[in-house]
């Protein structure tokens, strides 16, 4: 894991012969919400693209989902039963069944074409159009049908019905669900399992959506090596890239893995030079502290503007921004995260997330929080405020409980995949102690009940 690059990494001293001249940068301290306000500045929604049905999801609608046709597009039955006259069986009852010939059966996906005449019924099945003359449907279960089946004497081509009915009954019209010419799903929708049912249910095989967005990713330093490689003395594994990339994917973009750039201005700027061909924002990994050894923000400053920032939280304090000038003309926005693998991850969450919202079309939300009990202290060394990794759960009272997921290192990744949440320590509180309560943005549900628990407590006045 990248625990490195803070406060002058690995305590390099040597000069790099192709270090440009030192850069002025921006180092105010700034809130999370202040630096997530100047990031979003700089990204857009991104145009849009048809996309095949299986691929839209978690996508939005750039235009009106309208519908060409009825759905259903015929009056068809809702059980398995018989296509009746309501009349003709005005006076049935259990007690005196009105028997009457079976004239054809209709199975579903077959014509219309089927017709009731007085006095006659059509067996029909579940979604099989309704038999012109028909206007009500009796269920199998209000017939003597299975009577009849049992009774290998008994006639087949004759029912006992033996429930009266009401013109309507047990009949989906035409339309019921969908009429043509309706914006089905408008513009803006989110295409979720149900909205992609229901575009297929049009007959629809690709949606116009905002396309996802392609996040390119590199790693920086001497020290790294890629996760299968054999394991060598002084050298760490990239574990960032694979952790940024596996956020990125769950935000619903596209992670581009591009590589491993060394300490050196032309390892940096080639592989720079290939992420601008098609990313819509780059993101790279250490390098962005205020050390003299590090090279990524100078070379950074030459392509584009960067800003080096500080940020009120802890861990992830050192970020960076800007935007890099590709040779067409564009600006990419590039996202500069601390080296330390927590502080990586964390900084993502805060902010990566919202520029990938941004340029998908949807509106910035935060993680959802909880309010939970804490198990164990927190405390606030420098005025930051915190993100402890905690693991939430619900316990035998149906109490939400916030417990440490283990070191607190922002190089201790273990703790963070322990985490289903990050408890909340304002800059201004010095600790919250166990016992008390603490807001806890959640990474993810661990389980139906905790959910169930966490909502009954949000809508149970204390």
């Amino acid at each position: 894991m990248d625990a490195r690059r803070h406060h002058g990494h690995h305590g390099r001293h040597r000069q790099h012969q192709d270090r440009p001249h030192r850069h002025h940068y921006d180092a105010e301290m700034l809130s999370v919400e202040e630096a997530r306000e100047r990031i979003l500045g700089h990204f857009s929604q991104l145009p849009a693209a048809d996309v095949p049905l299986l691929d839209a999801i978690g996508l939005t609608l750039v235009s009106d989902l309208v519908s060409g046709l009825d759905v259903p597009p015929h009056d068809n039955s809702a059980m398995d039963g018989y296509a009746v006259r309501a009349v003709d069986v005005a006076t049935a009852s259990e007690s005196s069944p009105v028997s009457l010939p079976v004239k054809s059966t209709v199975a579903a996906g077959d014509a219309p074409g089927a017709t009731v005449d007085p006095a006659t019924v059509v067996r029909i099945m579940t979604g099989a159009p309704i038999p012109d003359g028909a206007d009500a449907v009796v269920p199998f279960e209000d017939t003597d049908e299975l009577e009849r089946r049992a009774n290998a004497d008994a006639a087949t081509d004759v029912i006992g019905i033996k429930l009266a009915a009401e013109p309507g009954d047990n009949i989906r019209p035409a339309g019921e669900d969908i009429m043509s010419g309706e914006v089905v799903l408008p513009a803006g929708t989110e295409i979720t399992p149900g909205a992609l049912g229901v575009a297929a249910s049009l007959g629809v095989t690709t949606v116009p959506v905002i396309r996802r967005p392609i996040v390119a990713i590199i790693s920086t330093g001497d020290e790294l090596i890629e996760p299968g490689q054999p394991a060598q003395l002084g050298k760490i594994y990239n574990s960032n890239a694979y952790s940024i990339a596996a956020l990125t994917r769950s935000y619903g973009a596209i992670p581009d893995i591009v590589g491993i750039a060394q300490d050196t201005v032309d390892s940096l700027v080639a592989l720079l030079q290939r992420a601008m061909q098609s990313a819509d924002m780059i993101v790279t990994s250490a390098g962005v502290s205020k050390g003299d050894y590090d090279v990524v923000k100078d070379v950074l400053a030459q392509h584009g503007r960067i800003a080096l920032w500080s940020v009120r939280m802890r861990p992830a304090k050192p970020l960076a921004f800007g935007t890099l000038n590709t040779q067409d003309g564009r600006k990419v926005p590039h996202l500069g995260l601390p080296g330390n693998p927590v502080s990586a991850a964390v900084a993502f969450e805060q902010f990566g997330l919202a520029a990938i919202r941004k340029m998908m079309g949807k509106p910035a939300v935060d993680r959802p929080a909880v309010v939970a009990t804490l198990d164990d202290d927190v405390h606030n060394h420098d005025g930051r405020r915190v993100y402890a990794r905690v693991h939430v759960y619900a316990n035998a009272s149906g109490e939400l409980r916030a417990a440490s997921a283990g070191n607190q290192s922002s190089g201790a990744m273990t703790a963070m995949a322990r985490a289903n949440g990050l408890a909340i320590c304002p800059h201004d509180v010095a600790s919250i102690s166990s016992g008390n309560k603490v807001r806890v943005e959640m990474l993810g549900w661990p389980s139906d009940d905790l959910l169930a628990s966490a909502l009954h407590n949000a809508t149970t006045p204390s």
